[in-house]
């Protein structure tokens, strides 16, 4: 356990005009200093006590409380703590926390509460970003994965591939220092397998953190196409409010509206773009660049049309521009299209006036995630943090130098196993179990002040 020699306070709530607020102690004088203030003390952990709030020096009383004592070392940070549930607003809160700065506490940097429970082996270093990651989470689906991920999810995978790895590094071990035993060496067939077994899990995780990145943010998906081809109306639609202006004079929309919305297991961030035409406006033109930058950058587009080859044109314009999926969109089913429109199974049909065919639709995009990305499971936690996928990539490096000198067979196994034991290095990185001081400084720059 590390001890901390100062005593930090911190309002765990967000400012304003709320029915209650939390200020928070936690080190080795926080009971003393708590004591000090509360007109009651809570003469059991864990159990919850009212009182008031009052300066020392004067007895004026600030504001009356919930106060909860936690004592070391089964506290969130492992060490004396106490919680002051007060009332929200602009004054009371810090004129709380400068009661307990003026008797002796220190303000907490941001995530230093967080940062002692993993110096305290109460987290990891992946659990801690979890708890940063719900705090962040925008979409129900990203919230789903930090959830997990804050529980230790992440953190059993990274450490079941660090077993294999670890178990493959011996193989190598026990061959290079008992070659002579009754077995004879181990067979190359047993660490290939070994090495295919590392293989996958490290696929899968890569995977997760390309993965991880759209849930985070949400799957980019950009409606294109020609001018008046619907892309509004069916943004609107999709959407279930009017955002866009939709007008039958083509060229309406001139800049890259955004929302976003969940379906069932994806968060969707729907783009609608200017209509990809050739143009004498300067805006027009602009407003058709901010498309092409936006397809540039989409995970999925929606190739809308009235017609197959107004599809056809647009789904070659937005190839130029992007490698992303494209899901084609016959629109204005409503207005003038029979029941043999010459549609390939592969188009979706829609009106977004009778919304006829949005279901499908969403259907589509989904499976083209799915395609693209991998099925979302619920339960799956995700690496979604540019730190995660530096130190995979790394490791999955380094085993790709390793199988590269084990195929050759050229020189000396001691040798091809230092890869093994780097990407171990690597694997540790990412729970903080070496360079603790430089992954924490990292982890812990963008949390929240009493976090």
């Amino acid at each position: 356990m590390v001890v901390a020699e100062d005593t930090i306070v911190a309002i765990s709530t967000a400012p304003g005009r709320a029915a209650i607020s939390v200020v928070r102690l936690s080190g080795p004088q926080s009971h003393d200093l708590a004591r000090r203030c509360l007109s009651v003390w809570p003469d059991q952990p864990r159990v919850t006590r009212l009182a008031a709030v009052r300066d020392p020096m004067s007895s004026t009383v600030i504001d009356q409380a919930i106060v909860v004592r936690y004592d070391a070392p089964n506290s969130f940070s492992g060490e004396d703590m106490v919680e002051i549930s007060g009332h929200g607003g602009a004054l009371s809160p810090p004129a709380i926390a400068a009661l307990l700065i003026r008797e002796g506490a220190r303000q907490a940097d941001p995530g230093e509460f967080t940062r002692r429970a993993v110096l305290n082996g109460k987290l990891d270093v992946l659990q801690a970003e979890g708890i940063a990651s719900v705090v962040d989470a925008r979409t129900e689906a990203a919230r789903r994965g930090a959830l997990h991920h804050m529980d230790g999810g992440a953190s059993r995978q990274i450490g079941m591939l660090r077993s294999a790895v670890l178990e493959l590094e011996a193989l190598l071990a026990y061959d290079i220092d008992f070659p002579e035993e009754d077995d004879g060496p181990v067979p190359r067939s047993r660490i290939e397998r070994a090495m295919a077994d590392v293989q996958r899990q490290v696929d899968a995780l890569l995977a997760s953190v390309k993965l991880g990145e759209v849930v985070r943010e949400g799957a980019v998906v950009v409606l294109a196409g020609p001018p008046n081809a619907g892309k509004s109306s069916l943004f609107n639609a999709l959407l279930g409010v009017e955002r866009a202006i939709v007008h039958e004079t083509p060229g309406t929309t001139r800049d890259a509206i955004e929302a976003t919305i969940e379906v069932h297991r994806w968060p969707l961030r729907l783009v609608d773009t200017a209509g990809l035409r050739e143009s004498d406006d300067e805006i027009e033109r602009t407003g058709v660049e901010v498309s092409r930058r936006y397809l540039a950058g989409a995970n999925l587009v929606l190739v809308c049309g009235e017609t197959i080859n107004q599809i056809d044109v647009g789904a070659e314009v937005v190839r130029r521009s992007t490698e992303a999926p494209q899901v084609h969109v016959l629109t204005k089913a409503d207005l003038h299209r029979s029941v043999d429109d010459g549609s390939s199974p592969g188009t979706a049909v829609v009106s977004a006036q009778s919304r006829q065919g949005l279901v499908e639709l969403i259907a589509m995009i989904e499976a083209a995630l799915d395609s693209s990305y991998g099925s979302l499971d619920p339960d799956l936690p995700l690496l979604t943090r540019a730190r995660h996928q530096s130190a995979l990539t790394k490791a999955a490096q380094e085993l790709a130098s390793f199988r590269s000198l084990w195929a050759e067979n050229k020189v000396p196994m001691s040798i091809a196993a230092v890869h093994l034991r780097s990407a171990v290095h690597e694997l540790e990185t990412l729970v903080g179990a070496v360079d603790v001081d430089d992954v924490l400084a990292r982890v812990f720059s963008t949390f929240c002040v009493g976090k």
